[in-house]
């Protein structure tokens, strides 16, 4: 086993995961429960495809893939914060239409020969990934805005008292919700050169899962999502090796990053603390 190829590798797989799982926090901290994060993934990959090989530019695609996540975020942050809808069933619904209009999309407007298109080096989003955690650190515990958000997401009531707005607050936490949902779905894209169908392949629930083990905090998230990154790469590294003299299967090896995410969530959902005002208008 390569100790350095292991190490990018885990990084590779969870870059995704981080991205999404942060922007996961911005919408679960200021209250709003979020489970459409792999709708929104799935909106990034395919239409950052679809605009950057139409286009001809890196960023176009990037910019549009983010976009269209952002449109999803902000229908969600409408359905819950103006209308009521439960947030669950909101997220349910979003999913649900993601999955159609990316299929759709996919089938109508995407050349099935497609091979590559213009992308930012990959990189670029491995390092933004490890870095963002961090900087989220910083705004919810240095930053009067992360303050605001973190009080709206304990309190929403309370927040009001204080003169807040968490309606306002909330539209700007589903904003950034979006653009990193985009960003990683414009990486998975980027990592094959291409769209392919459920490319995304349960990593937006693995993702809130991961927020959910770090107990709703950036840097234990950041750990969570690193855990989901080496299982996947040990998946890879150790498919078809005996281990212990003993053949495993390949189906173990497939299901064990989800298999390890359920029991850790299992184990860890009683323990960490929710936000107080989650789900709460």
């Amino acid at each position: 086993m390569n100790l350095l190829g292991t190490v990018e590798g885990t990084v590779v797989a969870a870059a995704p995961l981080i991205l999404a799982a942060m922007g996961g926090w911005a919408s679960e901290r200021s209250g709003v429960i979020n489970i459409a994060l792999e709708g929104k993934m799935l909106m990034g990959c395919v239409f950052t495809v679809l605009a950057a090989a139409a286009s001809g530019n890196a960023l176009v695609g990037i910019a549009c893939g983010a976009g269209v996540a952002i449109l999803f975020a902000l229908a969600h942050w409408s359905l819950t914060q103006k209308f009521r809808v439960d947030q669950i069933v909101s997220g349910m619904a979003a999913n649900a239409i993601a999955f159609g209009a990316a299929d759709t999309v996919s089938k109508r407007f995407l050349d099935p020969g497609l091979t590559s298109f213009p992308s930012l080096p990959l990189p670029v989003y491995w390092v933004s990934a490890l870095l963002l955690p961090a900087l989220i650190w910083l705004f919810s515990n240095r930053t009067k805005p992360g303050l605001h958000l973190v009080a709206t997401g304990e309190s929403p009531d309370k927040a009001r008292q204080m003169g807040l707005s968490p309606v306002r607050i909330r539209f700007g936490a589903l904003i950034f919700t979006g653009i990193c949902c985009g960003l990683s779905g414009a990486m998975l894209s980027t990592n094959i050169q291409g769209y392919a169908n459920d490319m995304t392949a349960g990593r937006g629930f693995i993702a809130l899962a991961a927020l959910i083990v770090g107990g709703w905090r950036p840097l234990p998230t950041l750990a969570a999502c690193l855990m989901v990154g080496l299982l996947q790469q040990l998946r890879i590294e150790m498919m078809g090796s005996p281990v212990f003299g003993v053949e495993i299967p390949g189906w173990v090896w497939l299901s064990l990053p989800y298999l390890v995410t359920v029991i850790a969530l299992a184990g860890f959902l009683g323990k960490n603390r929710t936000p107080s005002g989650l789900g709460k208008p």
